[in-house]
């Protein structure tokens, strides 16, 4: 498959490497309003380029298209690559309202193409692992969970662009950074009933939180608490997700949450739990998530299967960072019946 990529920025790069990695899929073209920031992609990759989306798109060579604007702009861009009938790689969060969601969500399936959301963090092994402990029931009933995200993001990082941390086009540090563990935990926990949440913007000269603090009671019953902020000095502390259950205790951590740092299951032979907990460490970062991604996607239009991260779990991430944000501006519980705010 022949890939294109909208939007040159620092994300595109990670886009690029793992399509070069990909023995069916190749890079042609990029597309950037700023003719300097495609000249990477022309030098290492021999690639088209093009200041105009719709000239790019005009190209019937491009069988798919990852999208790496500012969030903020993926609605109008994901519809116009849909209606050119190429399938879409959309980088995270999948819009910035419901509305610009469900747009995309129906231009992708009017125009008959594949759509997923780059949530990689699903394909790391330590988390493939716990996934598959709780699909078995390993953990038994679930009392609650923590997730964190405690990391460095300066104010140098932010002044890179004026789009960085505003409301409209990039959100804080839930909507950019805390959004991928957000989906670990619906994808670990289901769905979200009732959120509470309070947040700040405390250190940061953004218009957007630096710092957010929450709690959910799942649809099971159990409850989870999250933690985000970009705030910490010197640089970034952790990320991690601790599930507590009736059998079994698992944490996976360390600044990005690529091992177990703790796992205690009752039903788990000891020798079975050193041999994952070894194995995650030997591969931590196991096959790059958009790799694994974009790979994926390349699989689903073959076997005209809908991707694993589809776009309605990017619309459930989404929905839960809103349903805090909301909470946060009104200082109230935040009701969702099936993970959809009411």
């Amino acid at each position: 498959m022949k890939f294109a990529i909208i939007g040159c920025g620092f994300i595109a790069k990670k886009h690029a490497t793992a399509i070069k990695q990909i023995p069916d899929a190749e890079l042609v073209a990029v597309c950037d309003k700023v003719e300097s920031a495609m000249t990477p992609y022309t030098e290492e990759y021999g690639v088209n380029t093009y200041t105009d989306m719709g000239m790019m798109l005009e190209n019937e060579t491009i069988d798919a298209v990852c999208i790496c604007t500012p969030s903020g702009f993926h609605a109008p861009v994901a519809e116009a690559v849909a209606k050119a009938k190429k399938h879409i790689v959309l980088e995270k969060p999948i819009a910035m309202t419901i509305e610009e969601t469900d747009r995309i969500i129906r231009a992708a399936k009017d125009n008959s193409v594949k759509l997923t959301v780059v949530h990689p963090n699903r394909f790391r092994p330590v988390v493939m692992e716990l996934k598959k402990l709780l699909d078995e029931g390993m953990l038994g009933k679930i009392s609650h969970a923590s997730a964190k995200v405690n990391w460095n993001r300066n104010q140098e990082y932010y002044d890179q662009a004026a789009w960085r941390g505003t409301k409209q086009y990039d959100g804080g540090v839930l909507m950019n950074q805390a959004i991928h563990n957000l989906d670990l935990l619906l994808w670990f926990m289901g769905q979200p009933e009732q959120i509470f949440s309070m947040e700040a913007t405390r250190l940061r000269n953004i218009e957007a939180e630096d710092v957010s603090a929450g709690v959910i009671r799942f649809e099971s019953g159990a409850l989870g608490t999250v933690e985000a902020s970009t705030t910490v000095y010197p640089r970034n502390f952790e990320e991690s997700i601790t599930i507590f259950g009736e059998k079994g205790t698992v944490k996976i951590g360390g600044t990005n949450a690529l091992y177990f740092e703790y796992i205690d299951i009752r039903d788990l032979p000891e020798a079975e739990t050193e041999a994952i907990t070894e194995k995650v460490k030997s591969e931590p970062w196991g096959i790059p998530g958009h790799q694994q991604i974009i790979h994926d996607l390349i699989k689903a239009v073959n076997e005209d299967r809908e991707p694993l991260v589809t776009g309605e779990d990017g619309k459930k991430a989404l929905e839960l960072v809103l349903a805090f944000y909301q909470s946060a501006a009104t200082n109230q519980p935040i009701n969702m019946r099936r993970g959809v705010l009411v």
